[in-house]
């Protein structure tokens, strides 16, 4: 059948899909993507399949693997608006690698998924360099990925970004609930920021306040938008490592995402013990009291939104504290105690506990003090 006299004969790239920009882009990242690979990656960038050697398992007694998988949320509308994209991948691969981390997982290989309403070549290598850059602070490779051009689904500016890795961990290494104890301390690791939880609650607030991105923040040290794009603090090779180097120290970690400390807290204690936390062992960072200020958030609406200034806490044998302090703050960043864990008791049943959280039925967490300012 013809087409009607007169049509212009439509094509992949006048429907707004642009295939030569995808290869531009490939050619862009490919050496940053690259650069992850050890020699357990096989066949190079561009396969339908990434490859990794998995023959070094042979020598673990009882190898469990981990998963995870995650996306950055609304905080890629902040790069998208101040056009910074080389940071981004920071959140994705600290929301993945310092989930399996959590178990005592070492992260092996990730692959990523960006969806995007136009092909920009130079964005999108940017945001893959960004992700390959934390892969390696992580210590894991970069085998793989997908970028899918959506016009009309996605503006032209517009992109979405998500991503999955792999670990494994020796079963007899696995961290978690069962190795909690009564007694055990609660080991906090500072936050950089706000990483990439709440963005929603953070951009309504920047909204209703009528404040620019490029805005200078006397608290702050620096603009608005440079704050909210500070990128996540990639832990998995610093807990790894404090696992590695003080054997039986750490029982558990927890990576402090959606739903703020307590809810997180709450997923990696056994049913019957409470952690403890006092609120005013640290100082909220400024950003949370800009944003609790901007916006009127209720401060109980705040923690259990935002990360308060925790990123990941380390429960502790209480024998093992000063080390694991010590440890720490070699690593450059601070780190304090938090709290402590205990059995639960019949002063508990008169409420103010949070618990079964994420589904996960387990122990509890009570919130007690008040929040330092800085």
């Amino acid at each position: 059948m013809s087409a009607p006299a007169g049509d212009t004969p439509l094509t992949y790239a006048a429907a707004g899909v642009d295939t030569q920009a995808g290869d531009r882009a490939v050619e862009l990242m490919k050496d940053a993507v690259r650069a992850t690979h050890g020699p357990r990656v096989l066949g190079g960038v561009g396969g339908f399949a990434g490859l990794y050697d998995a023959a070094a398992l042979a020598a673990y007694r009882h190898p469990l693997l981990a998963t995870s998988t995650d996306g950055v949320g609304t905080k890629v509308a902040i790069a998208q608006a101040m056009d910074v994209h080389d940071t981004i991948g920071f959140d994705l691969v600290g929301m993945v690698v310092d989930d399996i981390a959590v178990v005592g997982a070492q992260p092996l290989f990730m692959t990523d998924y960006i969806a995007c309403g136009r092909v920009v070549p130079e964005r999108i290598a940017d945001v893959v360099r960004g992700i390959a850059a934390a892969c390696s602070v992580a210590g894991c490779a970069l085998v793989g990925g997908e970028t899918a051009e959506h016009p009309g689904l996605l503006g032209p500016d517009e992109y979405d970004v998500a991503g999955a890795v792999t670990g494994v961990v020796e079963a007899d290494g696995l961290l978690g609930p069962d190795r909690v104890a009564d007694g055990d301390v609660l080991v906090a690791l500072a936050s950089s920021g706000l990483h990439s939880n709440g963005y929603s609650l953070v951009r309504g607030v920047v909204a209703r306040s009528g404040w620019a991105l490029d805005r200078h923040v006397d608290e702050l040290g620096r603009t608005l938008g440079e704050e909210l794009l500070a990128p996540t603090r990639v832990y998995a090779a610093d807990c790894l490592g404090v696992v590695a180097a003080l054997p039986g120290a750490v029982h558990a970690f927890t990576h402090v995402t959606g739903g703020g400390l307590a809810a997180n807290l709450a997923r990696v204690l056994p049913a019957g013990l409470v952690a403890d936390v006092d609120r005013a062992s640290w100082t909220v960072p400024p950003v949370f009291s800009l944003v609790q200020r901007l916006g009127t958030v209720p401060w109980a609406d705040l923690e259990s939104t935002l990360n308060m200034g925790v990123g990941m806490v380390a429960l502790v044998a209480r024998e093992a504290v000063d080390s694991v302090l010590a440890h720490v703050a070699g690593l450059g960043y601070p780190a304090w105690v938090l709290g402590s864990v205990r059995s639960r008791s019949a002063d508990d049943e008169t409420g103010g506990l949070i618990s079964d959280t994420k589904g996960v039925r387990g122990g509890a967490v009570r919130l007690s003090g008040t929040y330092r300012e800085s």
